[in-house]
């Protein structure tokens, strides 16, 4: 079937289709450029400088239902799309996968072996840029809903794969199993930190006491300009992740990097903060 333009899209030549379901993908990888409205993501306007162009490019390859369109071929840029580098040593992936709700997924660099945090869909792309940076030795997935082609991921490069004991069965093939506790240290410098509360099986990552992966638990919110958690979308149980995100208080962290949702960055002592702030407002819920 043809695809329907979202009149809600800025007139000229990029679009959204009305098959949009409204995951927020393509308005983290094109900001000013794509925005919700009327519970859709569409152009507000059209790229104007080749940064821009890029944006868009980045928005059709990591949109899950192939909904960001241009009206007529537009050449692909000559540059990097995907993987998209965040910060030292950690990009993100893109090809976000629709069975995960068009969650991000995220590979880290490391000397010990490389990460893929959450899963992609599969695609041949990504596979010859993993294989360069010299493969994946552990996949880590941070609950049953983003776990996507992690299977054929692991497959391809011979990765152990990691899930918490709750929700492995959205991960058979699974070779660690994660336990309620403290944290799990699985390499140097990488920690596990179960935070029941989305999931009963959800599992934050915490890598160098720098960068915080936390899967559905914890994210950005550029309205309220402040950490936000998903009640609407909590699928265990509220209680289970005030107490949960409020022990990950312990933990220090400057990057954010959700599955949905805005990513952040801040100094860690005003990270932990906001954090503690939020506990709170839960807690009065």
């Amino acid at each position: 079937m043809k695809p329907i333009r979202n009149t809600d899209s800025a007139s000229g030549e990029w679009y959204i289709d009305t098959a949009c379901i409204n995951c927020g993908a393509s308005r983290h990888v094109a900001p000013g450029l794509i925005v919700e409205r009327n519970d859709k993501s569409v152009f507000v306007r059209q790229p104007a400088t080749p940064e821009e162009q890029l944006d868009a490019w980045r928005a059709v390859l990591v949109c899950p239902t192939a909904s960001v369109r241009s009206e007529t071929k537009q050449p692909r840029p000559n540059a990097a799309i995907f993987p998209q580098q965040i910060t030292s040593g950690v990009w993100r992936c893109g090809f976000n996968a629709r069975s995960s709700f068009g969650a991000h997924s995220y590979f880290a660099a490391r000397p010990e072996g490389n990460l893929l945090i959450d899963s992609p869909r599969y695609a041949a792309e990504l596979v010859k840029w993993f294989d360069g940076a010299g493969g994946i030795a552990h996949i880590l997935l941070s609950h049953r809903d983003d776990v996507a082609d992690a299977d054929k991921y692991a497959r391809q490069f011979g990765a152990r794969v990691w899930i918490h004991r709750e929700d492995v069965s959205a991960a058979p093939y699974a070779t660690d199993l994660l336990d309620d506790g403290s944290a799990l240290s699985i390499a140097a410098g990488v920690r596990a930190i179960p935070v029941p509360g989305h999931t009963r099986g959800s599992v934050a990552y915490q890598l160098d006491d720098r960068v915080l992966f936390s899967g559905d638990s914890l994210a950005w919110s550029p309205r309220q300009q402040d950490l936000v958690a998903f009640r609407d979308a909590c699928w265990y149980s509220w209680t289970a992740l005030t107490e949960s995100l409020g022990k990950l208080a312990a933990y220090r962290f400057e990057w954010l990097l959700p599955g949905h949702g805005w990513h952040a960055h801040l100094q860690a002592a005003e990270m932990n903060a906001r954090l503690l702030a939020l506990v709170a407002r839960m807690r009065k819920d």
